[in-house]
């Protein structure tokens, strides 16, 4: 009976350390880097708002992020079930924060503005009947977003349209409707509130000028396999 209870201690022993040389080996989450200075918006988004959003908002998500899991290991490794429930408001913000902007940065361009093409814009006029009447609509559900939060053209997997809705705060679009993110508009008053104060109809409408559709049409293709 003690040579039994000695091998069940040597055994939580044995997984304890296996599971904390996966928490030490974990890869962290990094900032990931601009394609484009911070001036590269201007004039419709400024390089200091930019330099502010990536460098400090963006940064401080991930920092977070890496936190948050590191303590969330260490729950799992103690087995505490109470820690882990504690845990995940932290995981939803700061994981969906740098999700959400890790998307954003992608999704804009100092060569964008326009409209879309091809496939994109077909899709486009078959859920919503033109280019110009998806843009009216992502544009009210940005500006209608209470307190902070995103708006987003996702697609539908299971149905295989497009789909316009928004998020509070940093929950991340698939995480939370089921929907792929294609195009997001942060309506944190940090994306915007330097340049625009408190007019976000006037942001929103300025984002469409740095909209870059050939990253938006690259995740409807990644989306549809």
């Amino acid at each position: 009976m003690l040579c039994r209870v000695g091998q069940i201690r040597r055994c939580a022993a044995s997984l304890s350390q296996t599971l904390n040389q996966a928490a030490a080996s974990r890869q962290k989450h990094t900032l990931p880097d601009l394609t484009y200075d911070y001036g590269a918006l201007e004039p419709h988004i400024s390089a200091e708002i930019m330099q502010l959003h990536h460098s400090k908002h963006h940064a401080t998500y991930v920092n977070n992020l890496n936190v948050t899991e590191e303590k969330y290991q260490e729950a799992l490794a103690k087995g505490d079930v109470t820690a882990q429930v504690a845990l995940q408001p932290a995981l939803k913000f700061n994981g969906g924060g740098h999700i959400n902007h890790t998307i954003f940065w992608t999704n804009l361009s100092p060569n964008g503005g326009g409209e879309p093409q091809g496939e994109l814009l077909e899709a486009i006029k078959r859920d919503f009947g033109c280019f110009q009447k998806m843009k009216e609509k992502m544009s009210a559900a940005a500006v209608a977003v209470q307190g902070s939060g995103w708006g987003w053209l996702g697609y539908d997997k299971e149905s295989g349209r497009l789909r316009i809705t928004a998020c509070a705060n940093q929950d991340p679009l698939q995480g939370t409707t089921g929907l792929i993110p294609l195009l997001g508009i942060d309506v944190w008053e940090h994306a915007y509130y330097l340049q625009y104060k408190n007019v976000r109809p006037d942001y929103v409408k300025a984002m469409w000028n740095v909209i870059n559709w050939e990253n938006v049409s690259e995740r409807l293709q990644s989306a549809k396999k």
